[in-house]
């Protein structure tokens, strides 16, 4: 929903917003999810009608959209919460201890997100590049993200935003854009590919294999996954998307990964029955046989994750998780 046709929505000042039911029917979203990120993250109406009935208005729609695009990116409600509320409010200015990282280099260079307005102008710029169709911007703008923020941030700041943004543009669209979001999604899998071979991995580091479960063809978080391990010289097998169960199952056996993670974006293609066959193989020799650390990763898992399972939150929390299993 564009700002027009939130302008067109509130601007009765009779009205003054619009009700929860009204907001949960526009965005999708069930009215009780709607109250209980006001309840839990303060995502909630700055107004309220006789001091109690909430009253949406076009600032607070544009924060729960935020809100939205975040938790369908994947990135846990809380997390999202303080990444919508971040950048809904104005840019402070930096304070001379914030310009420095503790190792006296820039603060740019530090993991973690983006200040919130440099990572707006980033997006505009790579999402302005995608609209062109122009290849070349594209290289330099993803290229140029990598090397002054770092892959951690490039990708949760500026590619996973930009790439949301372009989906959300073409859902509204109808086929338009289609050929942005195939051509968006091509040059920062380049760009990650390209980060990944920068560095030879370390010897004697346990493997990491990453896959989509069979049916799901969304890749890109998993290469990004991929990417930062590779940064780190750590080895990684990445086997793309809808990996065939029983291919899984021998790719594992041939590796001896240290970690295995399986990633589904819906709930369709996350399953229980795969992360117990997974878990259940073994290699090695007769008494000192071995098995791999399975993570479930992405979306899908919400609501259902396998007993015990270790789900990460991001990409920083898995890239924490697996060097810590490779390194052992």
């Amino acid at each position: 929903m564009d700002d027009a046709s939130v302008s067109t929505l509130t601007r009765d000042p009779a009205v003054g917003g619009l009700t929860t039911g009204a907001v949960a029917r526009l965005l999708g979203v069930a009215p009780t999810t709607l109250r209980s990120w006001d309840r839990r993250y303060g995502i909630g109406p700055a107004s309220r009608e006789g001091g109690r009935h909430r009253r949406w208005t076009a600032a607070d729609i544009r924060l729960l959209e935020c809100m939205c695009g975040l938790t369908n990116a994947g990135m846990p409600p809380a997390e999202a919460a303080r990444a919508a509320l971040a950048a809904a409010s104005p840019e402070p200015s930096a304070r001379p201890d914030e310009q420095q990282g503790r190792a006296g280099k820039p603060a740019s260079h530090a993991p973690g997100a983006l200040p919130i307005g440099r990572a707006r102008r980033e997006c505009r710029g790579l999402a302005r590049a995608a609209v062109r169709l122009d290849s070349h911007a594209m290289d330099e703008l993803l290229a140029a993200a990598i090397e002054r923020y770092g892959l951690l941030a490039a990708w949760e700041s500026v590619m996973m935003p930009t790439l949301h943004a372009v989906g959300r543009k073409w859902e509204t669209a109808g086929e338009r854009y289609v050929e942005v979001e195939h051509l968006l999604s091509w040059h920062v899998s380049s760009a990650l590919r390209r980060a990944a071979s920068q560095r030879a991995p370390v010897a004697r580091s346990g493997v990491s294999l990453l896959a989509c479960t069979p049916g799901e063809s969304h890749t890109l978080a998993l290469e990004a996954l991929a990417a930062g391990l590779a940064q780190q010289g750590l080895p990684v097998r990445m086997f793309g998307a809808a990996l065939p169960v029983e291919a899984m199952e021998e790719a594992v056996r041939r590796t001896g990964p240290a970690a295995v993670v399986l990633w589904a974006q819906s709930r369709s293609t996350a399953s229980r029955a795969l992360v117990a066959r997974v878990e259940s193989i073994e290699w090695g020799v007769r008494g000192a046989r071995r098995r791999p650390v399975v993570l479930v990763a992405g979306p899908g898992w919400a609501g259902q994750l396998p007993p015990g399972a270790r789900h990460p939150s991001g990409l920083a929390e898995a890239l924490d998780a697996l060097a810590a299993i490779s390194r052992r």
